[in-house]
């Protein structure tokens, strides 16, 4: 297995950072893995979920979306660059990678592209394969896979919502930094400007490849209800897997070695996710 890092230009020409994962041999996949909210490439789960995708034939991109405000590692946030993150922007990142893939400017051989995203990662991979369903960026994609993800992209209270168009920004803490990190207006301005757009359940409702949704059922984060509510909007092309006992990270700690012995509900996460992508890859 060989292993790259990696910058291309993302949304608003800030940096898309990576790490590529090639298996030894021919692919078979090429798999986009995507975090969400102040998660990162190397948080918890993904370094290891990424060694088993690798491990199986794929070969796995697990990315630093461009407003994460995270570089390589595990350092601190740069509040700076997550004040103006939206989801407009998530879309445009993950659109311009499956676009780099498809070109060839990030390794992908020709082989199908699996979006692989958590939580907020998983609702912009949803996202983005629904609204551009119809063109060609999202041709080389083989089927999205959204773990623990919101049915609504839309959860700050009206409180909230009300002080962030009023101050500017909402106060975020960071307990793995200890930042005080802040959502800033762009990010509820523009589902203000474009309901249609944000809608994720009409978006899923236009994806035209496999959806596989897997949930914690004990997630205390976002209601294992969520994933239920995404596929009813796609039923004809979703499916869900709830895991018993599972919580928003499937029982993962952060830090988690990529050769770590997994929780038996991240380990039916992968089964589950390798099942998926099998019957996809052709």
């Amino acid at each position: 297995m060989k292993m790259t890092n990696w910058e291309l230009p993302g949304s608003n020409g800030l940096p898309i950072r990576g790490t590529t994962q090639r298996p030894v041999g021919d692919p078979r996949a090429v798999i986009l893995v995507v975090h969400g909210y102040l998660g990162f490439k190397e948080y918890g789960m993904f370094p290891w979920i990424a060694a088993q995708l690798c491990s199986e034939g794929h070969i796995v991109h697990r990315v630093n979306l461009s407003h994460s405000g995270m570089d390589h590692g595990n350092g601190h946030f740069d509040n700076s660059v997550i004040v103006k993150d939206t989801w407009n922007r998530g879309v445009e990142d993950i659109s311009l990678l499956s676009q780099a893939i498809d070109r060839g400017v990030l390794a992908g051989d020709g082989s199908g592209v699996v979006l692989f995203g958590h939580s907020r990662g998983g609702a912009t991979c949803l996202l983005t394969a629904g609204r551009h369903a119809l063109n060609e960026v999202m041709s080389p994609v083989v089927g999205v896979v959204s773990l623990s993800s919101p049915a609504s992209l839309r959860r700050m209270s009206s409180d909230a919502e009300k002080q962030l168009l009023s101050n500017g920004t909402v106060d975020m803490p960071s307990s793995r930094t200890g930042q005080t990190l802040h959502v800033g207006r762009a990010w509820l301005q523009e589902q203000i400007d474009d309901p249609e757009g944000h809608d994720l359940l009409a978006q899923v409702a236009q994806i035209r490849c496999p959806i596989g949704l897997l949930h914690g059922a004990e997630d205390p984060t976002v209601s294992a209800s969520d994933a239920v509510t995404i596929a009813q909007a796609n039923p004809s092309r979703a499916l869900v897997h709830l895991i018993e006992d599972g919580d928003h990270v499937f029982n993962t700690p952060n830090p988690f070695a990529e050769n770590g012995e997994p929780s038996s509900q991240l380990a039916e996460v992968m089964a589950t996710t390798s099942g998926w992508i099998n019957s996809w890859v052709q």
